[in-house]
């Protein structure tokens, strides 16, 4: 695998969507190196930092496997930086990952921690008002990372994926359970044993608390 692309966005305003506000999710790829931080590509723009960004979703990563299969369905070519991802990777289909996986990307080493969540901010980047639901069905939802290794970054770097040792979940298994209003008791032990986001991790304590309730 390889890194084809490092993507950057500013912050501007949501115009034309039905939406208010300002996003970053309007990205574009970029030609010189960028620094990769224990928060994310200096530089970038995250607005919705309640949902977005901190250092356990420092990194958006999407892959062209992924980007391949949404152009036959959508009946056209998306460029890099489409979804809103900071780094395209070559070779990468997210599905495949697991949370803890550690991605070599030149100098800089990520942590995957779990998959991104469509919101309305993704269905008026897509045009499109029933993207959420469609982006779910799919089951495609790219990866967050935390940066256990910060450096600078230049599109062509190899990447490397490097499996996590310990028990863990699937990205796959994760994004279905986030849709679950009251997961198993096995399914939130795995989930809680497992090096997931910090967002992610109160989420699902938060369930395992309503589920331990009386009825």
């Amino acid at each position: 695998m390889n890194l084809i692309s490092i993507n950057m966005g500013r912050e501007q305003r949501l115009e034309d969507t039905g939406l208010s506000g300002t996003t970053g999710i309007y990205k574009r790829p970029v030609a010189a190196p960028v620094a990769v931080t224990p928060l994310g590509l200096a530089g970038d723009a995250v607005v919705d930092t309640e949902h977005h960004g901190g250092a356990d979703q420092a990194i958006y990563i999407y892959g062209t496997a992924d980007y391949a299969w949404w152009s036959a369905q959508l009946g056209t070519e998306l460029e890099p930086g489409t979804f809103g991802e900071n780094l395209t990777i070559d070779g990468l289909e997210s599905v495949q990952l697991h949370v803890g996986d550690m991605l070599h990307i030149g100098v800089v080493t990520l942590q995957v921690t779990a998959p991104r969540m469509p919101c309305a901010t993704l269905a008026a980047r897509m045009g499109d008002p029933g993207f959420v639901k469609r982006f779910r069905r799919a089951e495609r939802p790219g990866a967050y990372c935390r940066v256990l290794r910060a450096g600078m970054l230049q599109a062509g770097a190899p990447v490397t994926l490097e499996r996590y040792p310990g028990d863990t979940i699937s990205i796959a298994e994760m994004f279905r359970a986030y849709y679950e209003p009251q997961p198993g008791d096995e399914t939130i032990r795995r989930h809680l044993a497992a090096p997931i986001a910090a967002r992610a991790r109160a989420r699902m304590a938060e369930k395992a608390r309503k589920g331990a309730q009386p009825s």
